[in-house]
């Protein structure tokens, strides 16, 4: 039963992960998290599982489907998102030595709430972008996009998008691109950082036999849909999606508080 919720999740979160560019971690943690059938680390480790293998699946489509990039980019907000990544790890580690569990995932969850309200008020209003040209910011922004998306657990979700809409002036389809191979690497970071710090000793390793298959049929999915939709439809769908995981926060704010 708990490998078959997984796998639904895990499907329809990296399937709009995928074509929005959020990656499905910004779904995917706070839906788990309803359920409570693993630690706040736990559900963190297989939400950074899915959404890395999700955005595996999801850059290569991409790529195999003609997209252009300028792997200039790719290349230094990858390094930066690897900087961050491994940098929003530790932190997240010695939070959970410092707090209990539910403290942990308050702090994630307020930090998600406001990064979607930034998220959802940059694409409604059309803020004026910046149109920055220097290299150097994108390793910036690949730093505190790896950063946040390790920490949160969420793979980077829809700052991603924003800021790249919002630092560089790409158009929303472009920012998905290089949001989703941003997620891959800040993603890795985290999984080497994992392995070097904790080992992966407290997760239970049969449940990723339905993550993995729901991770690569989402990014499958996403990739091939995310083509067919046009600049407009995918802020729309970027902006339904930000309503909804938003609710689904302040819900799981609500509860950790009344507890």
């Amino acid at each position: 039963m708990k490998g078959l919720l997984y796998f639904i999740v895990i499907v329809v979160a990296n399937t709009v992960g995928a074509i929005s560019g959020m990656g499905g971690g910004v779904i995917i943690k706070p839906v788990l998290e309803i359920f409570s059938l693993d630690s706040v680390s736990g559900i963190s480790f297989y939400s950074t599982v899915a959404v890395f293998v999700m955005s595996v699946v999801s850059t290569t489509r991409q790529v195999q489907n003609g997209l252009s990039l300028v792997w200039k980019k790719v290349i230094v907000l990858s390094i930066g998102a690897i900087i961050g990544g491994s940098f929003g790890s530790m932190v997240f580690e010695k939070f959970v030595q410092l707090f209990e569990g539910t403290t942990v995932q308050l702090i994630q969850i307020l930090l998600t709430i406001s990064l979607l309200i930034f998220a959802f008020l940059y694409t409604r209003y059309n803020w004026q972008p910046y149109e920055l040209k220097v290299i150097y910011w994108y390793l910036f922004c690949g730093v505190l996009l790896g950063f946040l998306g390790s920490l949160l657990g969420i793979g980077g979700g829809p700052i991603n998008v924003s800021l790249l809409m919002l630092l560089f002036a790409m158009p929303i389809k472009e920012a998905t691109v290089y949001s989703i191979c941003t997620i891959l690497f800040s993603q890795l970071s985290k999984i080497i950082t994992i392995a070097l710090n904790t080992g992966f000793s407290p997760y239970d390793f049969t449940i990723l036999w339905y993550i993995i298959p729901a991770a690569i049929l989402g990014g499958l999915i996403g990739a091939k849909v995310s083509v067919l939709f046009s600049a407009q439809k995918i802020t729309i769908i970027f902006q339904l999606v930000i309503a909804l995981v938003l609710l689904i926060n302040i819900y799981n704010g609500v509860l950790l508080i009344s507890k």
